[in-house]
């Protein structure tokens, strides 16, 4: 069952603030990856490039947390651990470009936060995150 992101924490999540996103190695060591996310009614939505750590750690173990730090007010956070329940390629680039907007205010990713030719070197990723415990402070 899927956990519902409190209202009151939602802007941490829907941006514009950086967050710590955890996925695990091969080893079972942590990967920690500064990113952008934001989320839908019942997801959280994160971005990747095939091929990435991150891919490769969410295809073998799809276990993940994210950590979001108020950064007016550093005890006020939310921590998220869920199961990456869909990659996608489908609406990958779109969503990099939503999120470009929401985190810098430029018009798009490609072309303005990327260099525009990469967008024809990439494939863009993007991927739910269904919530399966939320803890939260502040």
């Amino acid at each position: 069952m899927s956990k519902l992101i409190p209202d009151s924490y939602r802007d941490l999540i829907d941006g514009p603030v950086l967050v710590s996103f955890a996925t695990t190695m091969p080893d079972g060591q942590p990967q920690l990856s500064v990113i952008w996310c934001n989320s839908d009614s019942t997801h959280v939505l994160v971005n990747t490039v095939r091929g990435r750590q991150k891919d490769k750690n969410i295809a073998r173990d799809p276990r993940v947390t994210i950590l979001a730090v108020d950064r007016d007010d550093p005890y006020r956070f939310i921590e998220i651990r869920g199961t990456v329940v869909e990659v996608t390629e489908e609406g990958g680039v779109e969503h990099i470009e939503e999120l470009a907007r929401i985190y810098t205010g430029d018009p798009g990713y490609y072309g303005y936060t990327a260099p525009s030719e990469r967008r024809h070197l990439e494939t863009r990723l993007l991927c739910r995150i269904e919530p399966s415990k939320i803890r939260v402070a502040g």
